[in-house]
């Protein structure tokens, strides 16, 4: 009888809780890497097989779950393009053009192996839900499944430090479970007000042989915004939130 009790209880006690960890776990990543609301600066490099570099200077603001716009501040023919990301729809305003363009989030705006989902990010949380997790080592293996069809990738294998509740490593898969793309973070840093996070990530990719995208990460800092910031009617105005 007490065995039977000892095993009822496990059982009882490691499938909720499983599950449950797991989603706290994600959630306690996604404010590690960032407040829920911020501003921040940082630069883009797309390098090529034969080493040629492109950057991009880029000003990121966010609000909550499902708002994040940005600004190209450089090179001169990108400066003035923003970017907005309200959920799962997106858009590309260009100067002079008139009015905001779609853009989807297998797209790039900067044409390299970071798409507009890797650059718009919002918090893993909102976009994926914890299937299983692995003790690997010093670390921990989040196995995620895309919440809609509409998230850039169907599934992510993400490595977890242990201590620091910071991601190290995703893979991130088709829902076949082929590999897309590995994003690497690096460089933890002081970014101030308690923020400790990788600087910077890398990114490469099976599908683009040779090339590399790096992000690195200048400055984050907690600030809030006033809805009207995150509009298509706003787009042309975001520098003025600098």
């Amino acid at each position: 009888m007490f065995r039977y009790f000892i095993a009822l209880m496990t059982m009882l006690l490691a499938v909720p809780a499983y599950g449950l960890d797991g989603a706290q776990l994600l959630k306690q990543v996604d404010r590690n890497l960032a407040p829920e609301s911020y501003e921040a600066y940082r630069k883009i490099i797309n390098i090529e097989p034969d080493g040629k570099k492109k950057e991009f200077t880029y000003f990121t603001i966010k609000k909550g779950a499902d708002k994040i716009a940005g600004l190209f501040l450089a090179p001169a023919s990108e400066k003035g393009r923003t970017t907005l990301r309200l959920g799962e729809n997106m858009w590309l305003y260009i100067p002079n053009v008139g009015k905001p363009i779609r853009i989807t989030s297998l797209q790039s705006v900067v044409g390299g192996v970071f798409n507009n989902a890797d650059i718009l990010n919002l918090d893993y949380t909102e976009e994926y839900q914890v299937e299983k997790i692995e003790e690997a080592g010093e670390q921990q293996l989040l196995h995620l499944k895309a919440r809609t069809k509409n998230v850039a990738y169907d599934r992510v294998k993400m490595w977890v430090d242990k201590n620091k509740k910071l991601p190290t490593k995703l893979e991130c898969l088709t829902e076949a479970s082929m590999l897309i793309k590995t994003i690497y973070f690096k460089e933890v840093k002081d970014f101030g007000g308690g923020l400790v996070r990788p600087a910077v990530i890398e990114t490469d990719s099976p599908l683009f042989k040779d090339y590399k995208s790096v992000m690195i990460f200048a400055k984050i800092k907690k600030r809030d915004f006033k809805d009207e910031a995150f509009t298509l009617t706003n787009m042309g105005n975001i520098d003025s939130l600098r």
